[in-house]
């Protein structure tokens, strides 16, 4: 042990560097960070160790082999090793562990094509399943929220964080946004509808993944706000949340606003074939599984609300979206969007080049 290290025990460090993650990152990540390190120190603990101070390369080398022999994807290596490292630099910071230690973490390299999840809706399957909400379930809240989703690239908590006073469809609606934003007559004049006001109220149980820098109006289509109008005229339940709030997306359930695990739910259903068809998978819809409350994710066609935001952004870059002004739409920098959602339609995409060829 160094004499320059300060002895410090490994839940308290994981403890430590966690109150530090919940001042920077949305809940969802910290609890992610939460869960990959806690294993890693579960694992010191079994193996004796107490005092960071005495950890070695060696000892993260046969933790490292320990997780390839689990049988984890490279992807998941990729992701759960990237967190130890990240564990690991705060380590060096608090000089609990010497400063060549997180470079021991092998974490795998992915090429573009293993960090990009092919499994992204694609937009012919989006087209069709907007078709058949359209013609057997108009206005629905499922119409509703896939329309939306498909159209906007919004994440599940920004779906989920949406109020009646976000939507903004009529002329009349702007006068909220003089009192939102203070703005003068002539400015509100400037401003288009439809659109919806993505915010970021943390104190009443809404987050955005980016906090305020993830607050954004993101413009609609004329037949989105119809669509929108009619499914708030119509179908939407009349319900306030456990705050006094009114989530577009409610529920006569629970706190009246749709759980992130009801929409994730919703969005399986909505995306099995067999749901307006018939099973491509040669599957008995009698004795099928993912027919079964709480199992709608075994049907091989199901799509969670990230996959649907995929497809959506992968459809927005092949109608010719450039990168830096998608990004603002969806909350992602252009690098992220390059790198994990743009799964190109190659001819989509040639012909979305070809002006500049004029």
């Amino acid at each position: 042990m160094s004499d320059d290290l300060q002895p410090l025990a490994p839940r308290q460090a994981l403890e430590m560097w966690i109150d530090r993650q919940k001042a920077e990152k949305a809940d969802e990540t910290v609890q992610s960070y939460y869960y990959r390190v806690r294993q890693f120190v579960d694992w010191l603990d079994e193996d004796g160790i107490d005092n960071l101070n005495d950890l070695t390369g060696r000892d993260v080398f046969r933790y490292d082999s320990d997780r390839r022999a689990d049988g984890l994807t490279k992807n998941a290596l990729n992701t759960q090793l990237g967190t130890i490292k990240l564990f690991l630099d705060f380590c060096v910071d608090v000089e609990a562990v010497p400063p060549v230690l997180p470079a021991k973490v092998d974490v795998p390299t992915l090429s573009k094509a293993e960090r990009a999840n092919e499994e992204k809706l694609t937009a012919n399957r989006a087209e069709t399943i907007l078709h058949k909400l359209e013609q057997f379930d108009y206005a629905s809240r499922d119409h509703m929220l896939f329309a939306l989703a498909w159209h906007t690239g919004a994440r599940l908590g920004a779906l989920r964080a949406l109020d009646l006073e976000d939507c903004y469809l009529t002329d009349d609606d702007l006068d909220r946004l003089a009192h939102r934003d203070g703005l003068s007559d002539e400015e509100l004049e400037q401003f288009d509808v439809p659109f919806v006001y993505f915010c970021h109220r943390p104190e009443t149980d809404t987050p955005l993944k980016n906090q305020e820098d993830g607050e954004r109006p993101v413009g609609l289509s004329e037949e989105i706000g119809q669509l929108l109008e009619d499914y708030i005229e119509v179908t939407r339940v009349e319900v306030e949340d456990e705050h006094g709030r009114k989530p577009l997306f409610s529920s006569k359930r629970g706190t009246g606003r749709m759980s992130k695990g009801a929409i994730r739910s919703r969005f399986n259903i909505i995306t099995q074939p067999c749901r307006f068809g018939t099973c491509p998978h040669d599957r008995d819809t009698e004795t099928c599984e993912a027919l079964e409350h709480g199992y709608e994710s075994r049907c091989p066609s199901a799509r969670s609300p990230h996959r649907i935001r995929t497809g959506s952004i992968t459809h927005h870059r092949d109608e010719g979206w450039p990168p830096e002004v998608l990004a603002e739409r969806v909350n992602a920098t252009p690098e992220v969007i390059r790198t994990h959602y743009d799964q190109p339609d190659l001819l989509k995409r040639m012909e979305s080049r070809r002006s500049y060829i004029d």
